[in-house]
């Protein structure tokens, strides 16, 4: 029988535009886990290039790596800047129905793309 050979799967390997980048950031989102989140920054930065990313947020490569990796919990700040460098903007909008309250909050009104990118 052949040996089969399989190779890991990198999330980053598939993020190669703009618009694959902010589908998958949105869908992370959706999932309400904060770790879940800083691992797909660190899943775009490495699309985008982790070093170019480093200089921007003025922190060192390695401290990056370490920081959006999910065996260490990132500083928000380091993930707001991570976030604004990479080209996107954080944006709320109300829940469709608040967890405290009666009241179901309007659909937000939706711009022809997914995401704000800067």
């Amino acid at each position: 029988m052949a040996k089969l050979e399989t190779h890991p799967w990198r999330a980053w390997d598939y993020l190669d535009t703009l618009d694959d980048q902010i589908a998958y950031l949105q869908a992370v989102l959706e999932e309400d886990d904060p770790l879940l989140v800083q691992a797909a920054v660190g899943d775009i930065a490495r699309a985008q290039g982790m070093t170019k990313l480093a200089k921007e947020i003025d922190v060192g490569r390695e401290s990056l790596y370490k920081s959006l990796s999910t065996k260490r919990n990132a500083s928000f700040a380091t993930i707001f800047k991570a976030i604004r460098a990479l080209g996107f903007e954080l944006t709320a909008v109300p829940l469709r129905h608040h967890p405290d309250s009666d009241e179901t909050v309007a659909e937000p009104e939706t711009s022809s793309s997914p995401a704000t990118a800067q």
